[in-house]
């Protein structure tokens, strides 16, 4: 992610004329940021499924009393204890609060989300099992963002609606990845925790942090150095048709080949041609890997490398 971020900073740097460094370390905080909000909307999306089926579960029990009708209202989703659990949260609640964050411009996709766990296999087996513990409550809340949230057709455009709304950015960008985290967590709450229970942190430790800062800052001091490495191993090939995304993407790379020496070379290739795979087309991802293991071995035959 933080090599992800670090590559949408620097493309946005190479569209803004007299961007400096400073400008530029902002965004990439800022980006960092938004990642976190997404995440800590996510998990606020159960406290907002939950208010919508206990609105809908009271409207069905008004019209079957204003028929005269009985009714015998379900209430085991609303009274799900891992909800309840994320609700009380204390450090979502004061997250969200601080930030301002909620679904209300997202409402449609809470909607839409809430008309497809009702037709949901696992949810109807959930709501007329005999009992349920508190695993199944968890489990039937890994089934709505593994199953569920993905399968919101309205998704998107809720996530750019509260982007705007919340004054963030790239959200739908990151959505997948993002709720990836979501279900890790969905599996390491514990009932014992309460309303204490840990959320993720936005970075694993401070030098996570710090790697981003330093490679965005390399990277754009040392552009026309790695653009001039890309452009003498071109093959009947000039620097100014190869597209922008692959020079951001070659030039990130090589300067994390070049300045970190602690990172094993296969984990940096490893990573920037998923970059490659996610934002490039096919035939730069192999582009992009041709020329990162020429320019290697050259840096390892001119002993400019050791890794």
């Amino acid at each position: 992610m933080v090599r992800t971020r670090v590559v949408q900073t620097l493309f946005a740097h190479s569209q803004t004329d007299g961007q400096t460094l400073l400008s530029a370390r902002k965004e990439l905080l800022k980006s960092f940021s938004g990642i976190y909000s997404l995440y800590m909307v996510y998990l606020e999306f159960v406290n907002a499924l939950t208010d919508y089926a206990e609105l809908q579960l009271a409207d069905e029990c008004a019209r079957a009393r204003a028929m005269h009708r009985d009714i015998h209202p379900n209430h085991r989703f609303v009274e799900n204890k891992f909800a309840q659990q994320v609700f009380q949260n204390r450090a979502l609640r004061k997250y969200i609060e601080e930030q301002h964050l909620s679904w209300e411009a997202g409402f449609s996709a809470v909607e839409e989300a809430y008309r497809l766990l009702v037709e949901n296999a696992s949810y109807q087996e959930y709501m007329q099992a005999e009992s349920v513990s508190y695993e199944d409550d968890k489990r039937i809340w890994r089934k709505i963002f593994t199953e569920i949230i993905p399968a919101v057709t309205g998704l998107e455009s809720a996530l750019e609606e509260m982007e705007v709304a919340s004054d963030n950015s790239c959200w739908t960008v990151d959505a997948d990845v993002v709720l990836s985290y979501v279900i890790k967590t969905v599996k390491h709450f514990a009932e014992e925790q309460g309303n204490d229970q840990p959320l993720l942190e936005m970075f694993d430790n401070e030098s996570e942090l710090q790697f981003g800062l330093d490679l965005l800052h390399y990277a754009i001091e040392q552009n026309d150095e790695n653009m001039a490495l890309v452009n003498e191993h071109l093959k009947n090939w000039q620097i100014d048709r190869v597209a922008l995304m692959d020079k951001i993407i070659l030039n990130a790379a090589l300067t994390e080949i070049r300045c970190f020496a602690e990172i094993p070379l296969q984990v940096t290739m490893n990573e920037y041609l998923e970059i490659a795979k996610e934002y490039s087309s096919e035939k730069s991802y192999v582009f992009i890997n041709g020329i990162l293991d020429e320019i290697v071995k050259q840096l390892r035959k001119d002993n400019k490398i050791f890794k």
